[in-house]
Formats: C-alpha cells, sequence, structure tokens
C-alpha cells in the first residue's frame, strides 16, 4: 500500500521543472503555502456597501460624485483587510490531481519515504528578492500616496478655508455696503417724509388763506351790489365803486394764483409719495437683504441648519450686478433729492405768494377804505349843504309868503278908495247943466281913479310874481329835500351796509393760512 502511494506520487519524467518552466512546489500535507504561489486573487465586485444600506444616506445630503477609475481602489482599512485575509488554496500540480476524492488524499507526512520535486536554490532566491523589491515598491509607493494624500488633504484644507474667508470677508464688505446704502436710504426716508409733512402743512396754510378770500370777495361785491340801489345822481361811477372793481379783480387774481399753486402742490405731494414709496420698498429690500448676508455671513461650518442643496450653485436667480445695484440705489436717492428741492423751492414759492396776497389784497382793502371814507364825507358835507339851502328856502318860502299876503291885503286896501273916486265921479255926472264943469276937483278924481287902478296893476303883478317866485321855491324845496333823501340814501349805503360788512375784513394771519 505504501508502495503504491509513492509510486503515485513520484513525478514523471516529463514533468521536470527546467531553468525556464517553473514548477509547483510540493510540501508536505499540511504545511502552509505562499498566497501569492496559491492562485489568482479575484477582486471583490464591490468593496463599499450598497448606498441603500447606509444609514447616513437618509440623513446627510452630500452631494453624489464619482470617483475616476485611477481612485476607485479599496481605501477603507476595513475593506482592506477583509480583501487580504482570502486563505490561498493548493494549486493543482497535475490535470488529475482534481479527480482525487477526500478518499485518495496524499499521504500524511510521516508516512512520506521520498521527496517531491522542488526549485532551485536561485529560484527561491530570487522569488525572495522579487517579494522584497515589490514589497518595498509597494511601501514606497504607499509612504509616497500617504504624504501625497496628507499634503493633498492640507491644501484642499486650506484652499477651502481660504475661500470660505474670502467668501466671508465678500458677505461682510456686502453687509457693510448694504448699511452704508440702508443708512442713506433711511436718511433720505427721514428727510423726505419731513418735507412731504412741511408740504402738507403749506399745502393747508395755502387751502385756508384761499379759503379765506372767499369772504372779502363776497363783501367786495355784496358792496357793489348795494351800491346799485344808489339813486338819482348818486347813482355815479365814483372812485368808490372803481376801487371795488379793483379789488374784486385782485382778489380773483390771488385765487387764481393761489389755486395755481395749489394744484402744483397736490403734484408735488404726489412725486414726493412716489419717491417716498420707492425708497421705502428699496429700504425694505435692503433690509431683508441686510438680515439674509448677516445671517450669512455669521454661518459657520458648527452652526445650525446649514444641509445640502443640490443644483443650488447652478441656479443664477441675480438680475443686477454690484455697479446696477448701487446705481439703482442712487438714483432713488437722486430722484428723492431732486423731489425734495422741488418741494422745498415750491414752498418758498407759496410762502411767498401767500404774503405778497395778503399785502395785495390789504392794501387793496385799505385802498377800498380811504375811498369811502373820502366819499362819505363828501357825500356827508353835500348833505350838509343841501340841509343848510333847504332851511333857507323854507324860510324864504315863508317870507315870500307873508309878501304875497302882504300885496293881496295892499290890493284890498286900494278897493275902497277907488270905489270913493269912481262914486264921486259917478255922483259929480249927474250935476245940471253948467255944473257939469270940468274943473280941478274932476281934473283930481280922474287922476286918483288912474292911479288907484296903476296901484292895483302893478299890487297884482308883483302878486302873481311873488306867487311865481313862490312856486318856484317849493320846487326848489322840493329839488333839496329829494336830493337830501337821496344823500340819506348813498350815506346809508357807504356808511352803514358797505363800511359795516367790511369792518370783518379777515387779519393778516388768517389771509396767509395760519389761522
Amino acid at each position: 500500500m505504501c508502495q503504491r502511494m509513492l509510486s503515485a506520487c513520484i513525478t514523471p519524467p516529463c514533468c521536470h521543472p527546467t531553468r525556464t518552466q517553473r514548477a509547483v512546489p510540493m510540501d508536505l500535507v499540511g504545511s502552509p503555502l505562499p498566497a501569492a504561489r496559491a492562485h489568482v486573487r479575484s477582486t471583490p465586485p464591490s468593496l463599499l456597501p450598497a448606498i441603500s444600506t447606509l444609514t447616513s444616506s437618509y440623513k446627510n445630503r452630500f452631494p453624489y460624485y464619482p470617483l475616476p477609475k485611477p481612485l476607485s481602489l479599496p481605501w477603507l482599512p476595513s475593506s482592506y483587510y477583509r480583501t487580504a485575509t482570502n486563505h490561498p488554496m493548493l494549486a493543482p500540480f497535475s490535470s488529475g490531481s482534481q479527480e482525487l476524492t477526500s478518499s485518495k488524499m496524499l499521504p500524511f507526512v510521516s508516512n512520506r519515504t521520498s521527496l517531491f520535486t522542488r526549485y532551485t536554490p536561485d529560484d527561491w532566491y530570487r522569488s525572495n528578492l522579487t517579494n522584497y523589491r515589490e514589497s518595498e515598491t509597494s511601501r514606497h509607493n504607499s509612504e509616497g500616496l500617504r504624504v501625497d494624500t496628507s499634503r493633498l488633504i492640507q491644501d484642499k484644507h486650506q484652499q477651502t478655508k481660504k475661500t470660505q474667508m474670502e467668501s466671508t470677508k465678500n458677505l461682510g464688505e456686502r453687509v457693510n455696503d448694504i448699511e452704508f446704502w440702508k443708512s442713506e436710504l433711511c436718511h433720505e426716508l427721514d428727510e423726505m417724509i419731513g418735507e412731504t409733512n412741511a408740504l402738507t402743512d403749506m399745502k393747508k396754510r395755502l387751502e385756508r388763506a384761499l379759503a379765506e378770500t372767499e369772504a372779502p370777495l363776497q363783501v367786495a361785491q355784496e358792496c357793489l351790489l348795494h351800491r346799485e340801489k344808489r339813486m338819482g345822481i348818486d347813482l355815479v361811477h365814483d372812485d368808490v365803486e372803481k376801487q371795488l372793481f379793483t379789488e374784486v379783480d385782485v382778489i380773483r387774481s390771488c385765487q387764481e394764483r393761489m389755486q395755481r399753486y395749489l394744484d402744483r402742490a397736490k403734484a408735488q405731494l404726489a412725486s414726493n409719495r412716489a419717491a417716498q414709496h420707492e425708497v421705502e420698498r428699496d429700504l425694505a429690500d435692503k433690509q431683508t437683504a441686510r438680515r439674509i448676508d448677516g445671517k450669512c455671513h455669521h454661518l459657520r461650518n458648527t452652526s445650525d441648519g446649514i444641509s445640502y442643496y443640490r443644483g443650488v450653485e447652478r441656479v443664477d436667480a441675480t438680475i443686477s450686478v454690484p455697479d446696477s445695484w448701487a446705481k439703482f440705489t442712487d438714483d432713488n436717492i437722486l430722484r428723492s433729492q431732486s423731489e425734495r428741492a422741488a418741494s422745498a423751492k415750491l414752498r418758498e414759492d407759496i410762502e411767498n405768494l401767500l404774503v405778497v396776497t395778503a399785502n395785495e389784497m390789504w392794501n387793496q382793502f385799505n385802498a377800498v377804505n380811504v375811498a369811502f371814507t373820502n366819499r362819505i364825507a363828501e357825500t356827508a358835507d353835500a348833505k350838509s349843504k343841501i340841509q343848510t339851502h333847504l332851511a333857507k328856502t323854507l324860510q324864504e318860502i315863508f317870507q315870500i309868503e307873508m309878501s304875497i299876503e302882504s300885496i293881496r291885503k295892499a290890493i284890498r286896501d286900494k278897493v275902497p278908495p277907488l270905489k270913493v273916486a269912481q262914486t264921486r265921479l259917478d255922483e259929480r255926472t249927474r250935476r245940471p247943466n253948467v255944473e257939469l264943469c270940468r274943473d280941478s276937483t274932476q281934473l283930481r278924481l280922474v287922476n286918483e281913479v288912474h292911479e288907484l287902478d296903476e296901484t292895483i296893476q302893478s299890487l297884482q303883478q308883483r302878486l302873481r310874481d311873488a306867487e311865481d317866485t313862490l312856486q318856484t321855491l317849493v320846487r326848489a324845496k322840493a329839488v333839496l329835500e329829494h336830493d337830501l333823501a337821496v344823500k340819506a340814501n348813498s350815506l346809508f349805503i357807504d356808511q352803514e351796509k358797505c363800511m359795516g360788512m367790511r369792518r370783518n375784513f379777515p387779519c393778516t394771519a388768517r389771509l396767509v393760512g395760519f389761522v
């Protein structure tokens, strides 16, 4: 049995190894064999576990970057060690060895009586040297890789840190820029709000002043209406009426100018509010951007709330560049400043307008009052003179009436003497014959009758003249009385009605809109 086993284990002569052919060394059964001499180790299909089996893949959204082929080697030490711990199997030394069963295995080393074919010592030394060199090369490459990897890690760490510091610095500068423009916008907004409030107050003053002009205009128009009720000769286009028409024109001119400036103030307020709205909207955007950039500026690697956002670097939602961004805010500020300057200029113009219109209306008011005063004085003087003439006329009427009565009495007194003289002449006509003498007595009686007739006729003529004078005096009295009534009516209109209304003319403070 031992002989058969030994003969079966002897290698045929054709199978002896040569210099160019390396034979598989056959050691004793149970002795360890080098792994490199067993068989080629197959690379496992996957060195890393499946992604779906990693618990961290559900919690950490790390972006997937596929590694290139040269970097797809196993880098986890545990994986490397798992790969290197494959146990080598004894390589077949003949084609018939694969057909051996467990019952045909080699005999135990203690039963061996002859040796297998082995490598030469040179092969053994060369194999060792080769293994040494390969090991040294692998170690050298590994050491170089480790050094390069450490340097790469350090460089990338420094680069990442530098990039992050630059980003943080840029964010800080951006926050400073936003703070600068935000302070400019806040200052401009405060100035615009103050200017808008000032213009609003000025507009209210202008509205009050415009409303105050209605009363003087109504007074002037009512004065003209009342003076139309003058009678007779007093219905004259005098200086008072001219000044009243001038006052109406002045007030209407002031109202038209006030209305124009009021419309300009309303338009300027709309422009101010539009510019203020743009500044407020820009300021709100700046505040939001300041909050966001400030939050980004204070983010650190250890901050809460940081996470992965896949593809966010490829999203470009920007609509401006730094120049256009700064120009937008600068344009808003310039527009607001321009509107503020226009508003301040308009306020100054309105202030000057209020002062000018108040002075114009007051000057014309005083001119009308002076004209009224002069006219009232003239009318009162005329009335006084009329009253004097009326009194004298009445006195003369009384005197002429007394004279008429005296003339009538004188005429009545001449009737009896005339009757006596005519009776004497008539009686003497009855004298007989020659007694009818034209003596001196007869002549005297005739002359007496003629004298009495002439006296009566002259008295009657004087009576008619006196009566005509009386009628003239009566007519003069009626004219004076009518003229006196006209003057009284004119005085009542000018002094009582017109001047009574003009006592309530607005003061200067009301005309400039302060009250």
